[in-house]
């Protein structure tokens, strides 16, 4: 009897969490590179190019523009398998207010994420913040930054790609290039490594910041891309933006 009454309330708890979650148009998770090749003040300048993206009109209107008028959003910084920083926790941003309360919380921590490259790991810390908040978006997406492809401990990438993608999460990309951002890889085109390793799901994308005056406008590129989702095909990967780059990054 007692094992009944316990499987019930059990049950009736999911329920109510079920019930309760808060339904928007996006969940959004922005996972910002944080390994050995960005110092601390690239942190500062990659926090700063999401906070004006988060404010700016034009993402303000795709966001007013969907079903439901906002979505939820949570920033984290990733680095070797054992350090993944939630910078900012979900938040809902549905308007000028709440979007720029996102942007002075962005600018407030110190740097918490050390080591070496672990974007499998970053991955699937982003799959259990979707799969663990309190919000049910009519889309998932994972947003993925980085100034290279390596991935030196943790799950590897294809396992952790195919774990996010196959529960219905897409993962787009950023890659850095600018040389404020450690620069372009010497053997390898980052692109092209995003492309065919890191991003997956319908419609999924990479966007490329080629410098540091642009960085921020990237963003707000891919930001509209993703909360208005406009994409040039329901079933196919794309890249935007992709300029030549010199430099070198971990």
């Amino acid at each position: 009897m007692r094992m009944i009454v316990i499987v019930a309330v059990l049950v009736q708890g999911l329920l109510v969490s079920a019930a309760s979650s808060e339904e928007l148009d996006l969940e959004l998770v922005l996972l910002a590179d944080a390994t050995g090749s960005i110092d601390d003040a690239e942190i500062r300048f990659q926090r700063q190019g999401y906070a004006e993206a988060i404010i700016d009109p034009q993402v303000l209107n795709a966001i007013a523009d969907n079903a439901y008028g906002k979505i939820a959003v949570t920033y984290v910084e990733w680095a070797d398998m054992f350090s993944q920083d939630v910078v900012v926790d979900w938040m809902v941003i549905d308007g000028p207010q709440s979007a720029q309360l996102f942007a002075e919380r962005l600018m407030a921590p110190p740097r918490q994420a050390f080591g070496r490259n672990a974007i499998g790991a970053a991955l699937l810390k982003g799959k259990e913040l979707i799969d663990t908040n309190e919000y049910k978006g009519l889309r998932r997406v994972i947003d993925l930054s980085a100034d290279s492809a390596n991935n030196w401990n943790g799950p590897s990438i294809t396992e952790a790609r195919d774990a996010v993608v196959n529960s219905g999460i897409v993962i787009n990309g950023l890659a850095v290039l600018c040389r404020h951002c450690s620069g372009r890889p010497v053997s390898y085109n980052l692109e092209d490594r995003f492309f065919s390793e890191i991003i997956g799901g319908p419609g999924s994308f990479v966007v490329t910041a080629d410098s540091a005056d642009t960085f921020a406008a990237a963003v707000r590129k891919k930001l509209i891309l993703e909360i208005a989702d406009k994409r040039s095909a329901p079933d196919a990967r794309v890249r935007f933006a992709a300029i030549e780059g010199n430099g070198a990054a971990n």
